[in-house]
């Protein structure tokens, strides 16, 4: 089995307009000027890094922004120019939520389940519907279709995203957790989910995301055995500091779970429900759970450093490597925990990165969010897009690229310039020539 990690290329419409509930960075920082060419080149010196260290790196191209189509769905007509400009003068909120950049944090993008723990021993991939955040809303039709492109394998069962009949709201990923002795074994998945169906929301601000409706739904059509899955409720505090989702308090990989004391309501029931089940699995490497407590890692200290949004990745030769953001050095107690989860010789943590994403974290996404984690047999390998395979020829490509066509400075305002459109066209359609991918975006049909 291969570990791929799909990254999403951040696209040149990167702002912050502070339109994610419940998302302390994102609000903090609405208004604020951001730098597209400094976000995508800083999102892809992380996949660089990946590749560096010997593992298969993918990526999504941006999606297309503004989005025009959404804008006529809503009732504005006219030219693409005129449309822009309408929605500008009598529905700004509208036109940056179709402007949204946030498709660049592929942990939202699907949940998947790999062969060796679904019923039919296919790989199922489940697109999120993203139905609790209206910028978010307009994404899961071309991540359904860009993950078909990337990854046409038959052997892997592409479900459309959930209806959102019955307030079913997905979030994909990012409230997703596997444990496994190693990414070939059978192994536990952790479907944590914020609220019931038509239940009261919490603080103002605050709504939990993800619903049970859906988890259920996912381990439903991925063939999942009941014994070998749970449904834990994020800790109402959690989501109250700002653990919109539930990476922000946890993050797995193989036979490690780093997480916060705090990360699940039911807390000590799924560690010890963790325990049992592992205890039944065919598991030739022991199970090591980290689980920092409140007063070792306070909640407001984990938002502010995204320390459990690292991403946890196995190293080819063996251990395992944390990809953390630059800001846990801020934190005396996050970098001590990192430090110290490294140098442990009882966990396989090998090796420490720190990573500049600052561009992302200030609208609230840190290197797990930036990262879908696909476990394929290696046979499937040989179907993934080769175009859309990270390399060092097509880093340099890229990085190019990025360089040519990307602002270093955008304001919320700037999206209401039809210039800015024909700007973001250029890039998208250059891009597309540059990776060989053909006509994916609407202004190209």
């Amino acid at each position: 089995m291969i570990e791929l990690n799909i990254d999403g290329l951040i696209g040149p419409t990167h702002h912050y307009a502070g339109q994610a509930s419940g998302n302390l960075a994102s609000r903090e920082n609405r208004g604020s000027v951001s730098n597209p060419r400094a976000a995508a080149l800083q999102g892809l010196a992380k996949m660089i890094l990946l590749t560096e260290l010997g593992l298969p790196q993918a990526f999504l191209p941006p999606h297309e922004r503004p989005c025009i189509r959404h804008l006529r769905a809503q009732g504005i007509t006219g030219t693409d120019t005129e449309v822009l400009t309408q929605a500008w003068k009598h529905q700004p909120a509208l036109l940056l939520a179709c402007s949204s950049a946030s498709a660049m944090w592929t942990a939202n993008a699907a949940t998947i389940s790999p062969a060796p723990d679904t019923a039919d021993s296919r790989t199922h991939l489940t697109p999120a519907n993203l139905a609790s955040q209206p910028h978010r809303r307009i994404e899961p039709n071309q991540t359904a279709n860009l993950l078909r492109l990337l990854l046409p394998s038959p052997t892997i069962l592409h479900h459309p995203p959930l209806s959102d009949v019955d307030d079913c709201h997905d979030e994909g990923g990012a409230n997703h957790l596997r444990l496994a002795p190693r990414h070939g074994a059978p192994g536990l998945e952790l479907f944590a989910y914020g609220r019931h169906a038509h239940e009261a929301p919490g603080l103002p601000g605050f709504l939990p995301r993800q619903t049970r409706q859906a988890s259920e739904a996912v381990i439903r059509n991925h063939r999942l055995a009941p014994a070998s899955t749970r449904l834990p409720r994020q800790h109402p505090e959690a989501i109250a500091a700002g653990a919109f989702h539930n990476d922000l308090v946890a993050v797995s990989n193989e036979n490690l779970l780093l997480c916060h004391e705090r990360a699940w309501l039911d807390g000590p029931e799924t560690i010890a429900w963790i325990q049992t089940a592992w205890s039944r699995l065919p598991a030739e490497l022991p199970l090591h759970i980290v689980q920092l407590a409140e007063k070792r890692l306070p909640l407001a200290t984990a938002m502010t450093s995204y320390l459990f949004n690292s991403q946890v990745v196995s190293l080819p030769a063996g251990g395992m490597a944390v990809i953390a953001p630059r800001e846990c050095t801020d934190s005396p107690a996050a970098i001590q925990i990192l430090d110290e989860l490294r140098d442990d010789p009882a966990i396989p943590v090998r090796e420490l990165h720190l990573v500049d994403l600052r561009q992302s974290m200030r609208n609230g996404g840190g290197p797990a969010c930036l990262r879908l984690r696909v476990v394929l047999p290696a046979v499937d390998t040989t179907h993934v897009n080769p175009n859309l395979l990270l390399d060092t020829a097509k880093a340099r490509l890229i990085g190019s690229w990025i360089h040519r066509h990307y602002r270093e400075e955008l304001h919320w305002s700037d999206l209401a310039d039809p210039a800015f459109l024909d700007e973001s066209r250029r890039a998208l359609d250059a891009l597309t020539q540059l990776l060989h991918l053909g006509p994916i975006y609407d202004f190209q049909q």
